[in-house]
């Protein structure tokens, strides 16, 4: 078969969640099949690194898409014609977007639809171009894939679309992410938080991750425990940021605060591996790569209790109401003041994690593909 791909989320070092599922899945999932060709479709130069083998062909498409209009020119014009000029069997779309104007079969992976619940942490323009075609995107796949139960739950509620023509394939996990030793971790405290122990957040600095609530709740936490701990928080700025810069200049600890933006995946995992925990408490995750990177470090978690995070948890996290600055902060407190706790839920990490690998998911992301091809 002649296989056709979005891959324009590959993109050398900056790799994020869409980009690392693509990345993962399509690598094993190339190498697993050389008996089909795979038509890599990128809008953009591209790194040798992505074509994966003498069995993908790489296409650059123009334009580069990344504003609704340039979307929708991508997407109903330089697709559907390269679709037609490589004689496309099939359409494998990695980020939720494809083409109405193609009779082409497309499996659809739509990791989650936050912006039908909090829209108003999007430009208004994107919201309407994600509010006018995510629906019929969903609708016009042959089949769709999402990343949680309750993603696929929510998609199939709100697009009403049968429950089983989605499949839930789950993330997996860098292999670079694994226990530090506590020689090395001591080097990344000296490195990063002046000696001192840690809270970590991961994650781009979008409002939906509510980084103020962590802020606020990290201020009333020191004040509590009175001890040295540091919150350091790892990615890189996106809308909202003038109400972080706000905030941060009233809180009482804000020199204990301090924001690294990206840290590519090495020093990423070393980083990670020696935080007292991870702090990552959104108010809506499709699914939260953080936390499978979290339980492979072996270093708690602290998320919040809402949409698929608890799923992705299981027993291995203190689960706290991300609304509440006092809850997020409590449960600074209790892993901090009560041992006991943070040895439970490394415990029960070790058996959470085993549920997540991204051979599982490329197994998995294949398998709907075969659903679609009968």
């Amino acid at each position: 078969m002649n296989i056709a791909v979005n891959t324009r989320l590959l993109l050398d070092d900056r790799l994020e969640g869409i980009g690392w599922f693509t990345y993962e899945t399509l690598k094993r999932i190339t190498e697993q099949h050389p008996e089909h060709t795979f038509h890599f479709f990128f809008d953009r130069p591209y790194h040798e690194k992505f074509v994966f083998g003498k069995n993908v062909i790489p296409h650059v498409l123009f334009p580069q898409s990344r504003h609704p209009f340039l979307w929708y020119v991508f997407f109903e014009w330089s697709i559907p014609f390269m679709l037609r000029k490589v004689k496309a069997d099939a359409f494998i779309s990695t980020d939720g977007y494809l083409s109405k104007s193609t009779k082409v079969k497309t499996l659809n992976v739509i990791h989650d639809i936050n912006f039908e619940h909090r829209p108003q942490d999007l430009p208004k323009g994107i919201v309407r171009y994600y509010k006018r075609n995510m629906p019929k995107f969903a609708r016009k796949a042959a089949r769709v894939v999402t990343v949680s139960e309750f993603s696929k739950q929510d998609i199939s509620t709100v697009y009403k679309i049968p429950a089983d023509k989605i499949d839930v394939v789950y993330n997996g996990c860098n292999s670079l992410f694994v226990p530090v030793a506590e020689a090395d971790q001591i080097k990344i405290r000296y490195k990063y938080s002046s000696g001192r122990p840690f809270f970590l957040y991961i994650g781009s600095m979008h409002p939906r991750k509510n980084i103020l609530n962590l802020m606020r709740a990290f201020d009333v936490f020191k004040k509590t425990s009175n001890c040295d701990m540091k919150l350091l928080l790892i990615g890189k700025s996106m809308w909202g940021n003038k109400d972080i810069q706000s905030l941060y200049h009233t809180l009482i600890y804000r020199h204990d605060i301090h924001f690294l933006g990206h840290i590519h995946t090495p020093e990423l995992a070393k980083i990670l591996g020696s935080a007292y925990a991870l702090t990552f408490v959104p108010y809506f995750e499709g699914f939260g790569i953080p936390l499978l990177e979290a339980m492979n470090c072996e270093v708690p978690i602290i998320t919040s209790n809402t949409t698929s995070l608890p799923e992705v948890a299981g027993k291995a996290a203190v689960l706290v109401n991300p609304e509440s600055v006092d809850g997020i902060a409590t449960a600074m407190l209790q892993l901090y003041k009560v041992p006991h706790i943070k040895e439970q839920i490394l415990l029960e990490a070790k058996i959470q994690r085993q549920k997540f690998s991204w051979d599982k998911t490329a197994t998995l992301l294949w398998e709907s593909f075969e659903k679609m091809m009968r």
